[in-house]
């Protein structure tokens, strides 16, 4: 059975293990030898594996670019001001969910896991807003690119929110793995202990930025 350290291992290889023979890169139809890193197509939301020279031609955040390069960082955001009112607010039935900045779209949006997999929520930008504006930590995601995932109530309905900065391919692939392991209405165990153990590795991995 795949587990959650399976999952980051996976990305990282696909960034950069030599690639089986055959395999070409997304945009330039090169070989894709040594390095396999991804971009995000701006517009159709699309994940896109590409070579070196590909990726390093859509790593500036500040230009307009149809294409964007995925950056490899991993933030925890530690006292992250989301209440249970503010988490309310943003009419996300469960309590897991990851937020990014859709540059074509021109605001937040946000998904949440289920059966059918990443599921886009109808975001209330007044209490996203009203978060942003409590916790400026937020504005540091990168367009299109990065994700910040929110755990929230966990075992304690009380316990206070978890919070990441992520690449947004991580997050699909996390959401991917839970629609695979998803069983009944709530998910079953496999997909809570896989959670837990996903948020772990989170933990450890991730450098801390103080509010």
């Amino acid at each position: 059975m795949t587990n959650a350290y399976d999952v980051l291992a996976r990305i990282r290889a696909a960034r950069s293990a030599p690639q089986p023979a055959g395999e070409r890169c997304e945009m330039c139809a090169e070989p894709i030898a040594d390095e396999h890193q991804h971009v995000v197509n701006v517009e159709g939301r699309q994940l896109m594996c590409v070579c070196r020279g590909c990726y390093l031609l859509f790593t500036d955040t500040t230009a307009e670019l149809r294409y964007r390069a995925i950056p490899d960082r991993y933030l925890a955001f530690p006292d992250f001001a989301l209440d249970r009112r503010h988490w309310e607010a943003l009419q996300i039935p469960v309590g897991l969910a990851f937020f990014f900045r859709n540059s074509a779209l021109g605001r937040t949006v946000a998904f949440y896991p289920g059966p059918a997999g990443a599921t886009e929520s109808e975001l209330d930008l007044s209490a996203w807003n009203d978060i942003r504006a409590a916790d400026p930590r937020v504005d540091m995601l990168a367009d299109d690119t990065e994700a910040v995932l929110v755990r929230v109530g966990d075992a304690d309905e009380t316990a206070a929110p978890r919070s990441y900065l992520l690449p947004i391919d991580t997050c699909y692939e996390f959401v991917g793995r839970l629609r695979l392991l998803w069983h009944g209405f709530d998910g079953g165990q496999q997909v809570r202990a896989f959670i837990d153990e996903f948020f772990e590795i989170l933990d450890a991995k991730s450098e801390l930025v103080a509010p």
